[in-house]
């Protein structure tokens, strides 16, 4: 059966980016779909932009920001479509997006939720084909800055990248959706993991191509303060018990490089203030961790197989990606793996 879909938007100040998407991203839907946008109080005049654009939309109006996680998780309770797929202001559909994206559910893959391949916004270059994530909690887009003809086939990945994310409605409301107090940046990485520790697998969809006119730009505003607190707030909600005692050496190593980091590169305040929001937060991480356990059905070891010793991304100092780091990170995680109940 064919899916419809519903396509979610999550705007704030997103007026230029959506009078680029918008035209293409409508051309590639069918009559049973709709288009929801999100305005998370933008100051800009996003809502007119889609008033115009896009007159039969569905336009949910937020009193204030609640970021990505929660703008998301308020139009998803809007939708109607049997597929949800959520997609950035600026992921501008390529033609034949939409009928790409429905592939996995048509071909009865077995995947949970699955990506189009984010291109960069000359659709030249790739973005993200499915995001790696360190045994760290360390996430960065798979094989970024690589030509879009070297993208990867059809297959599984082990974390999302919420630029094209597409979930049957079913599973996103199975799993409550993004967790809502992330604000932004990791919800993604932490909706793939939670899906993997119920046993479900999560992939990509290469030929659904969107161009994502992105950059990446962590010194500015909040940005390292959400992606530090989410990542290590992810650690806490869903990695296994036996994982994390065995990782602690490597984590506690982990957060004094990233202080450090974080002192010469300007973003020293952002990190001690994560750090202290993640404490804060405790209580209620580990309150939502026993509710994911309860869900979960796969061993330690089983959940550690989708996680690499690498630290492969170019935004990551040399240093870290040097032959001697990465012997001895690979080491460590042989030891560890080797270690792990099954």
């Amino acid at each position: 059966m064919r899916p419809s879909v519903s396509v979610l938007i999550v705007a704030w100040s997103s007026s230029a980016e959506l009078r680029r998407t918008l035209p293409p991203l409508l051309a590639e839907l069918r009559e049973d779909d709709e288009l929801i946008v999100v305005d998370n109080a933008s100051p800009d005049d996003s809502a007119a932009v889609v008033a115009d654009l896009a007159p039969r939309a569905r336009l949910v109006r937020m009193g204030r920001n609640r970021g990505f996680a929660g703008g998301a998780n308020a139009g998803a309770r809007a939708a109607t479509g049997d597929l949800l797929v959520i997609l950035n202001p600026d992921a501008m559909p390529l033609p034949g997006w939409g009928e790409a994206i429905r592939r996995p559910w048509l071909e009865g893959r077995g995947w949970s939720a699955w990506q189009g391949l984010v291109a960069e916004g000359d659709a030249a270059t790739i973005n993200s084909a499915g995001n790696p994530v360190h045994f760290t909690g360390i996430v960065w887009a798979g094989r970024h800055g690589e030509p879009l003809a070297a993208a990867p086939g059809a297959g599984e990945v082990t974390a999302l990248s919420g630029a094209c994310l597409a979930v049957p409605l079913d599973v996103w409301r199975r799993l409550g959706g993004f967790a809502e107090k992330f604000f932004m940046y990791h919800e993604d990485v932490d909706l793939s993991l939670r899906l993997r520790l119920a046993g479900e697998t999560v992939g990509i969809e290469p030929a659904a191509v969107v161009a994502h006119d992105y950059e990446f730009t962590a010194s500015a505003g909040n940005k390292w303060r959400w992606m530090e607190r989410n990542r290590l707030a992810t650690l806490v909600r869903l990695y296994p018990t036996p994982l994390l005692l065995l990782l602690a050496p490597a984590l506690l190593a982990t957060e004094a490089a990233l202080l450090l980091a974080a002192a010469a590169g300007g973003w020293g305040g952002q990190k001690l203030r994560a750090n202290a929001e993640v404490l804060t937060w405790l209580p209620r991480l580990l309150a939502e961790r026993r509710a994911i356990r309860r869900t979960s059905t796969i061993s330690a070891a089983e959940f550690a197989a989708a996680l690499t010793p690498d630290l492969d991304s170019p935004f990551i100092p040399a240093l870290a990606r040097s032959t001697p780091a990465r012997l001895a990170l690979r080491g460590y995680w042989r030891l560890v793996r080797g270690l792990l109940p099954r």
